[in-house]
C-alpha cells in the first residue's frame, strides 16, 4: 500500500511538471507570433554564433531581417550582440558587422557589443551601449520562438524591447522546430528558476 501511495505521488509529480513545461511551451509558441515592429532608435540583433568566422545560417536570417528594418527606416543604428565562444575565432559581433559591411550597411550606423555569451548578458550590455547613445527603444530581433525569453529578459535588465522576429527563421520543420521548441522551452524554466534567486530587475 505504502509503495502504491508513493508511485501515485511520483506519477501526480511527474503529470504536473509535464503540464507545467507544455504550458511554457504554448507560450513560447503563442508570442512568437507576436510582431510590434514600428519605428525605434536602435535594432538590436541578438548573436546566433558563427562557423569558422562567419555568420550561422541561423545569425545570418536575423541579420537579414535587421538589415531589412533599417534600409526601411524602422530606425537609424543597428545594434549587434554576441561575444567570443571558446570554439570560434571571432566574436558574434563582429562577424554580424563583416556581414553588414558586406551588404552595404554604413559602419557608421552599425553598434557592437562583444562581451555577451547568454541572451540575458545580451541586454546587459547592450544597454550599456543604448545608455551611452542616449537610446531608449530597440526593435529586438530573433527567432520566432526565443522572443517570449527575450522580451522578458530585456524587461528584467531595463531595455524598452519592441518584439520584431525574423520572418524567415531557419526553424520552419518539424523536424527543426520540435527539437527548438523542447531546448527553448527548457531555458525559459532554467532562467525562470535563477531570476527568482538573482532578481535582475532589481539591480
Amino acid at each position: 500500500m505504502k509503495k502504491r501511495k508513493i508511485l501515485r505521488i511520483s506519477l501526480g509529480i511527474l503529470a504536473a511538471l509535464l503540464l507545467l513545461f507544455l504550458l511554457i511551451a504554448a507560450g513560447i509558441v503563442r508570442d512568437s507570433k507576436r510582431d510590434e515592429t514600428r519605428a525605434a532608435d536602435v535594432i538590436l540583433v541578438l548573436g546566433a554564433g558563427t562557423w569558422d568566422g562567419e555568420v550561422s545560417p541561423v545569425f545570418r536570417e536575423r541579420l537579414s531581417h535587421a538589415a531589412d528594418l533599417y534600409r526601411a527606416g524602422y530606425a537609424p543604428k543597428i545594434l549587434l550582440t554576441g561575444g567570443l565562444d571558446p570554439r570560434n575565432t571571432v566574436t558574434d559581433a563582429e562577424a554580424a558587422r563583416r556581414w553588414m559591411l558586406a551588404e552595404g550597411i554604413p559602419e557608421s550606423d552599425l553598434l557592437i557589443e562583444e562581451k555577451s555569451r547568454y541572451t540575458h548578458e545580451n541586454f546587459v550590455y547592450a544597454r550599456e551601449i543604448m545608455e551611452r547613445e542616449g537610446m531608449k527603444t530597440a526593435l529586438v530581433v530573433s527567432d520566432p520562438l526565443h522572443m517570449k525569453r527575450a522580451m522578458l529578459c530585456a524587461r528584467d535588465f531595463g531595455v524598452e524591447g519592441i518584439p520584431s522576429p525574423t520572418p524567415t527563421s531557419r526553424y520552419r520543420t518539424t523536424r527543426t522546430i520540435v527539437p527548438f521548441l523542447i531546448r527553448e522551452t527548457g531555458c525559459m524554466i532554467a532562467y525562470g528558476v535563477w531570476r527568482i534567486f538573482a532578481q535582475p530587475w532589481r539591480k
